[in-house]
């Protein structure tokens, strides 16, 4: 019986077409990696095929360049040494990971996805919403859920609590905060063209990802004080997902005429 499941597994492991890379997040093939830093190689590889997949203009694209980009920057900061604990660290960043690809996966397969991910599925092709909208909505329904219940996960793996994976937060953070200022480089739209009067320079004032980041830590630890009652986590986690989920739709809103 070992036997068979361990050729089983070597299966799914050596899998590498793209379109079934897209279709589903295999969660053993991430499993295995975990304690190296290479364990971060098969969320990338997931995140571009679906950049390969997607019209560059699909506002759910928009975040996956985006999100890639982070990913890919972690990972090459763990590899070069810059977290002092780097199973903590890729472990964190392939369970934050799996996350979206999971609300991905759900929306491919017409499962409901989370609460916080809906505005920007819904709105992906939406001509009045613009790029800088789209990468912020996904910023936002991952960093503001998402993230809070990867640090729970990380820790049920790495069995710590997480007080021990305040580093790793903290310098994930921090990459985020840079990859926000390069989004909005990129994608704000030129002094002459974002005046006081452009409804975008009052709807970027409304969200701040450092305000975002410390509700994720926040909600991680109240999580993980209520990881013996099932029946209030729950409550919380749904809660924290429609809330997110609302800030999202107001991010969206279109600002130019289809």
């Amino acid at each position: 019986m070992a036997q068979t499941q361990q050729i089983g597994q070597n299966r799914r492991i050596g899998q590498s077409d793209r379109a079934e890379r897209i279709d589903r997040i295999d969660r053993i093939e991430i499993g295995q990696e975990l304690g190296e830093f290479q364990a971060v190689d098969p969320v990338v590889d997931r995140m571009r095929a679906l950049r390969s997949a997607w019209h560059p203009t699909d506002g759910v694209a928009v975040f996956n360049r985006v999100y890639l980009t982070v990913t890919e920057e972690i990972g090459h900061a763990i590899e070069a040494g810059g977290f002092a604990d780097r199973r903590a660290a890729a472990t964190l960043d392939v369970r934050f990971a799996e996350r979206y690809l999971a609300a991905v996966d759900s929306l491919a397969t017409g499962r409901p996805a989370p609460a916080c991910w809906r505005p920007l599925f819904h709105s992906r092709r939406h001509p009045g919403v613009r790029p800088l909208q789209f990468a912020l909505a996904g910023i936002n329904a991952h960093i503001g859920h998402d993230l809070a219940l990867a640090v729970v996960d990380a820790c049920r793996i790495l069995e710590c609590a997480p007080a021990d994976l305040e580093d790793e937060f903290d310098r994930v953070g921090d990459i985020l905060v840079l990859l926000e200022e390069r989004i909005r480089e990129e994608l704000m739209p030129g002094p002459d063209l974002l005046e006081i009067a452009d409804p975008l320079t009052h709807l970027l004032g409304c969200w701040s990802l450092d305000r975002a980041r410390d509700g994720a830590w926040l909600a991680a630890r109240s999580l993980w004080q209520l990881r013996g009652l099932p029946e209030l986590a729950e409550e919380f986690t749904e809660r924290l997902d429609r809330s997110v989920g609302l800030v999202g739709r107001m991010l969206l809103t279109p600002l130019t005429r289809p």
